[in-house]
């Protein structure tokens, strides 16, 4: 798969403001409208462009505790990362899922809010699956979320 340099421009456009009219976007890269339509289409048929979201203010919606919970577990077959996969998954306060190196095998980020809440989601996560460790980390200050992806061409 390729990303030039005119895809990459279109791909940081996007992401600074996903709803920027098709020919604003081209406008803003340098190509027709129809040439930035074509390139859009390839790029969400290449699945480079999985969808279009919409940034929301936590705070203004009462939505502010952010907590990322580190999951240690003596579980490693395919089988129970299914089931674990689909127990989260099943939370809606989980807005990030990772299965990381190190310490840990997974972290959460978790917005919910107030304490609560999280403890309602908290609750949610142990029940019915064995996890040998859950560590809840307080976020205190967001200084910086959701920065756009840098973006290189890829030949």
């Amino acid at each position: 798969m390729s990303v030039d340099q005119i895809d990459c421009n279109l791909l940081a456009a996007l992401q600074q403001d996903a709803s920027l009219s098709q020919r604003a976007l081209a406008d803003k890269v340098g190509l027709s409208q129809n040439a930035c339509w074509r390139r859009l289409r390839a790029l969400e048929d290449r699945g480079v462009i999985r969808g279009r979201t919409v940034l929301l203010d936590r705070a203004q919606l009462g939505a502010d505790l952010v907590v990322f919970v580190m999951v240690k577990t003596r579980h490693h077959a395919a089988g129970w990362l299914t089931t674990f996969r689909q127990h989260v998954q099943a939370i809606p306060n989980v807005v990030d899922f990772f299965r990381i190196g190190g310490e840990y095998d997974y972290m959460l980020k978790i917005v919910a809010q107030d304490m609560a809440d999280y403890d309602r989601c908290y609750k949610q996560l142990i029940d019915g699956i064995e996890l040998e460790t859950v560590t809840s980390l307080f976020a205190m200050e967001v200084i910086e979320e959701q920065r756009p992806i840098p973006l290189k061409p890829i030949a």
